[in-house]
């Protein structure tokens, strides 16, 4: 399977699908600061660029994020990580740098200095160590 960034491995786990996992695992949740902070660590280990890209997941987070404290209807981590492996310009393997740098930038980025139960920083990490216990 390929993609902007390069070759996949099929059997390790992408950071597009752990986005996924996180639409899945805690996709009721209503995106914050944190979440489109951590989103945007995510994207960018992805593409490996320095700037999001417009439309993309972390783009949209961002946007949720700067409306939800006024919004009724609040944008929530699935709504803008459903299908996140098409939403994003390139993807590729988990590592665990990757997911150091996600965790980082969520708890940087939290008012508790800690990551959501079920959110990016996690579903990252485990990729990260499922990857790693594979040896992918």
């Amino acid at each position: 399977m390929g993609s902007p960034g390069g070759v996949l491995d099929r059997d390790a786990i992408t950071i597009g699908e752990a986005l996924e996992a996180t639409a899945l695992s805690a996709g009721d949740k209503p995106i914050d600061r944190s979440d489109a902070a951590v989103i945007q660590a995510a994207e960018m280990k992805a593409t490996g660029r320095t700037e999001i890209a417009p439309g993309g997941v972390a783009a949209m987070a961002e946007y949720a994020a700067s409306v939800n404290p006024r919004d009724v209807n609040k944008t929530k981590l699935g709504d803008v990580l459903e299908d996140a492996t098409q939403k994003l310009p390139a993807d590729k393997v988990v590592t665990r740098e990757d997911a150091k740098a996600v965790i980082g930038a969520e708890m940087r980025n939290s008012p508790t200095m800690s990551t959501t139960g079920g959110g990016v920083a996690e579903s990252l990490a485990a990729a990260a160590r499922l990857n790693q216990n594979t040896g992918k």
